[in-house]
């Protein structure tokens, strides 16, 4: 009896037995002989194909992946604890942190460092104050963002966003020692220090507001949201500062010192928290989602180094664009210009005549367009196509402001009031103030979001650069009133 081989007694046990290169499997009392299918030596490939799946030599032979990286793609993480969404938000703090401490300082650079008691002569500085900040604040911002868009100034995104917190901050300090320093023999020079300083710190913050939602435009949607939401917080902020400085600080001049270094301090809280973006995984696996799509683009014959299609870019966001441009215009054409110029007309309104300006105007305003710009992150209405309708509507606002009981300084108003109440101006204020958030935020979300997810950094700057378009042009818009209440008398 011939011995069978270790093998053929392994095939025996299971069941079968071999014969050559056929297979013996028992049926019974009979055996039926079976033809394997494959009678020669091949390689073993999957079905499909992972060859046959069309994916870039790299991503076949696994090049630039690591443990990390294919846990994410498997794994898609979240933002835990809203870490990522709350360092957007305090960015969008950030960004317009000067301009607001600036704005709702005017009582220490009007009534004290450039009043004529303090100086002992009189000039149209402290008069004109606002005006001269608004110019000296827009002007290099308007600039700086529009030319962040065609030309990469400062390099990267991190050097962009180091070097402009940095002279931020530098600024801000100059601004504290000159709150320390007796300047009241020099009113003119103080005047001009305070206006080229504005000129700097803006030209840095157009630089830092343009880049941050250019960040933001990478990741979801509600992400730009959180900017928006930062930037009302920054104004709710520095009303709330202005209010407890006036009141608990022994002097103008300690409050103002006070008031200054908190927004050094928020500044610094960006510098750092920035850094801590990287270390973020939600936010890696979307650097990481933006880096496939560049090297898919390259393994497509597309130059990603090549300058985007500006003008494509701006035409398909235009109707976005338009809205975020309207919004603003409207907003700044009466706040805070014409909004902080209503006094009044109740002697026994809730409001003491201390804190109407500061509760009614500058915590109203900034408080409410917060409220707006948070609740875009649960509800987005209307739809792209039709937010166009409620932005235009919005222009009824800049005769009712009017109507309020404006009192400009130095202007005798002969337009009669016809908004007499202090409650109907306050709502008109309150109902204003919150489209302007609610708005604002929606449109600013929109926009990326009408390109290619490769140029969404683009329309985000494009949407950034709007913004302050829309600022200046309302500011600018706003001069006009003073010459409407003294001319008109309809």
């Amino acid at each position: 009896m011939q011995k069978m081989s270790r093998k053929e007694e392994q095939s025996l046990l299971a069941g079968q037995r071999t014969n050559g290169g056929a297979t013996i499997v028992p049926n019974g009392n009979s055996e039926v002989e079976r033809t394997p299918f494959i009678t020669h030596n091949e390689p073993v490939r999957l079905t499909p194909a992972w060859e046959e799946s069309n994916l870039p030599n790299d991503e076949l032979n696994f090049k630039g992946m690591t443990m990390e990286r294919a846990t994410m793609e498997i794994n898609p993480p979240t933002d835990r604890c809203y870490l990522v969404f709350l360092t957007l938000v305090i960015h969008g703090i950030g960004t317009l942190m000067p301009w607001n401490m600036f704005i709702t300082a005017k009582a220490y650079f009007v009534s004290y460092k450039m009043s004529e008691t303090y100086t002992g002569m009189q000039s149209d500085y402290a008069s004109n104050f606002l005006a001269y900040l608004g110019f000296a604040a827009q002007i290099p911002n308007l600039l700086f963002n529009w030319i962040n868009i065609f030309i990469k100034v400062g390099g990267n995104l991190t050097s962009r966003i180091v070097w402009s917190l940095f002279i931020e901050v530098v600024i801000f300090i100059l601004t504290v020692a000159l709150a320390m320093v007796d300047s009241s023999e020099w009113p003119g020079a103080f005047f001009w220090i305070t206006m080229v300083s504005v000129v700097v710190l803006n030209m840095a913050g157009g630089v830092y507001q343009n880049t941050i939602y250019g960040i933001a435009a990478k990741l979801p949607i509600k992400y730009v949201g959180a900017v928006v939401l930062g930037s009302n917080i920054s104004g709710t902020f520095t009303a709330i500062i202005s209010i407890l400085s006036e009141n608990f600080a022994s002097s103008v001049r300690t409050a103002a010192i006070y008031y200054f270094i908190a927004a050094m301090f928020i500044l610094l809280i960006c510098f750092d928290t920035y850094f801590a973006l990287p270390l973020n995984k939600f936010y890696r696996y979307h650097e990481m989602l933006k880096e496939k799509e560049v090297e898919k683009s390259k393994s497509s014959g597309v130059d990603v180094n090549a300058r985007p299609p500006y003008f494509r870019i701006f035409r398909q966001c235009f109707p976005q664009l338009f809205n975020v441009f309207f919004v603003f215009f409207v907003t700044l054409a009466v706040f805070p210009a014409v909004h902080s110029d209503i006094k009044r007309v109740d002697d026994n309104f809730i409001l003491p005549e201390k804190y109407f300006v500061s509760v009614s105007c500058f915590l109203t305003f900034n408080l409410c367009a917060m409220l707006g710009s948070l609740i875009t992150s649960w509800i987005q209405w209307p739809s792209p196509k039709f937010l166009v309708f409620p932005v235009l509507l919005r222009v009824a606002f800049l005769p009712l402001f009017l109507f309020c009981n404006y009192r400009p300084l130095g202007i005798e108003r002969i337009l009669p009031v016809y908004i007499d109440n202090d409650w109907a101006y306050w709502i008109i204020a309150i109902i204003m103030s919150f489209s302007s958030g609610y708005l604002s935020s929606l449109a600013m979300m929109y926009t990326s979001k009408h390109v290619e997810s490769r140029y969404a950094v683009t329309a985000g700057m494009f949407a950034a650069a709007m913004l302050i378009t829309g600022i200046f042009s309302g500011i600018l818009f706003s001069m006009v009133f003073p010459i409407i209440v003294e001319k008109i008398s309809w």
